[in-house]
């Protein structure tokens, strides 16, 4: 049987013509037969692609040689079939949403906190003056994080500026990033750095390099990902499951989106209640008009809407 890899990578560097550069980045990616989503800016990429090992090694070798991308460090996972269905890349104004494209505020081309390898986070996660602050998102820490990690009540990324407040109480510790592989502690540890945090350092390469090099030691659940797997394992040293079904309360560590589109929710499902429920997260999404037929893993493909049209499929006029 053929195997194939899963590539996760980020790259904050000037693309002069993002625009365009996502339009002949795509060409490239579905010549090489890979699957993804990649987003272009012109602060940088972010991209996790899947296609056979072949394809990816094409893939990294010709953007690693390539003098703005030269120092990208690709996260490379086995996996049995690709984690993606289709190949994605869009241009958007920053490759992780922040809300802040002020430079003089957050630069992570220039000024950012100091990367720490897994071994060197390990050894300093469970000192007394140290915090280990989690930047993701609700649904990802609740199905996984490291233990005793500060966890902030946040749907997206651009929410964690308005947090900076309720961190205030840490500024007299050294402060600890982590993110799925690294990209969001980029921003976060610069935005923290401007506003009088002293020491700040982050995990290198994120919870993804950690469970790779380090064994995952500590991390407490699973780690939510950007494609069909939905989440994969992490800690080979001390497992534990930590998240719950959303509709009984059972441990289980299966994640989907909801089976209503309009909804979408991500949160942790038992099989029981995934077929009770037909991959819904409540009664309403279960009766809506519109819910997807589950399949029993919870992932489902975007379906793109009619360039052109509104929501209701009518024709635009300009």
């Amino acid at each position: 049987m053929e195997k194939y890899n899963t590539l996760l990578y980020y790259c904050y560097s000037t693309i002069a013509d993002a625009e365009q550069f996502a339009a002949d980045h795509l060409n490239f990616c579905k010549s090489l037969g890979l699957t993804g989503r990649i987003i272009v800016a012109e602060e940088g990429l972010n991209g996790t692609v899947s296609g056979t090992a072949e394809a990816c090694r094409q893939y990294m070798d010709t953007v690693h040689a390539d003098p703005r991308f030269a120092g990208i460090d690709f996260k490379v996972d086995e996996v049995d079939t690709p984690s993606f269905v289709k190949m994605h890349v869009r241009y958007k104004s920053e490759i992780v949403h922040s809300g802040l494209r002020n430079p003089e505020i957050i630069d992570p081309k220039s000024k950012t906190g100091k990367h720490l390898n897994p071994k060197e986070f390990m050894e300093m996660k469970d000192r007394d003056d140290v915090v280990v602050l989690d930047v993701r998102s609700n649904y990802e820490h609740n199905l996984g994080k490291f233990k005793n990690a500060i966890t902030l009540d946040i749907e997206n990324f651009r929410d964690f500026p308005a947090m900076i407040n309720e961190l205030a109480q840490y500024k007299d510790k050294k402060i600890l990033t982590y993110c799925t592989g690294g990209i969001k502690c980029e921003k976060a540890s610069a935005l923290l750095l401007h506003e009088g945090f002293p020491e700040v350092y982050q995990l290198h390469g994120g919870i993804i390099k950690y469970g790779k090099e380090a064994g995952g030691k500590d991390f407490e659940g699973k780690c939510y990902v950007f494609d069909g797997r939905l989440s994969v394992d992490v800690n080979s040293v001390n497992p534990v499951v930590i998240s719950k079904c959303l509709n009984c309360g059972t441990i289980t560590d299966k994640m989907i989106n909801c089976a209503n589109p309009e909804c979408n929710e991500h949160f942790t499902q038992c099989d029981a209640c995934g077929e009770a429920m037909e991959g819904c997260c409540s009664d309403a999404c279960k009766t809506h008009p519109r819910k997807r037929v589950y399949d029993g893993t919870g992932y489902y493909v975007k379906v793109p809407q009619p360039v052109n049209t509104d929501k209701k499929g009518l024709k635009l006029q300009y």
